[in-house]
């Protein structure tokens, strides 16, 4: 989105930030005008920055790797501690993990993509949960051996049971997880 004016820009992430919703609403399936009465612009808005219903599942994801990544070092700047902060952006980590869904069948056909998608998640993911592991290990509120790679896996593997038994609570076994990196005073 570089280079693009600013309202350019604004609009263009409230379309991705629509998609979003609709796909967590709806799968990454959701017919277009769904999600185009959602962002409030026609369809031919929608087709005019993203062609292709794959151009706009990979921005949306691409938008929300973004979002997270820059909500890491906002968190440790607005939190109480940086426990506080991990806790808050592993609490967007599983909404990111929530909207993700659906987006390795939609791209299927196209293994290179997703693995390149995948790298880029991790490149700009897993540094930003290393700086909040760092910073809450540092202050002495979190146990220091932890990987940052090791716990997303664990946030992720954790989120999988939610799609087929709607009485599992991700979030909450999530929170157990957090919960068990805590220092015992």
């Amino acid at each position: 989105m570089a280079g693009k004016r600013a309202d350019a820009r604004r609009n263009e992430e409230s379309l991705l930030d629509a998609a979003a919703a609709v796909f967590v609403a709806a799968g990454v399936e959701a017919p277009v005008r769904d999600i185009a009465a959602k962002a409030g612009v026609g369809m031919g808005t929608i087709y005019r920055h993203f062609p292709t219903r794959a151009d706009l599942i990979i921005a949306v994801y691409r938008h929300q790797v973004e979002a997270c990544a820059a909500a890491g070092p906002a968190l440790l700047g607005s939190s109480s501690t940086p426990y506080v902060a991990l806790g808050r952006w592993i609490s967007l980590f599983v909404d990111f993990l929530v909207t993700k869904h659906g987006l390795a069948a939609a791209l299927q056909s196209d293994q290179a993509g997703f693995e390149a998608l995948h790298a880029y998640f991790l490149d700009r993911l897993v540094p930003v949960c290393g700086q909040l592991l760092d910073a809450a290990a540092t202050a002495g509120l979190i146990r220091g051996d932890v990987e940052p790679l090791t716990l997303m896996r664990g946030v992720g593997n954790l989120c999988i049971g939610a799609e087929t038994d709607v009485r599992y609570d991700a979030r909450k076994m999530v929170e157990l997880l957090i919960a068990g990196l805590r220092v015992q005073p």
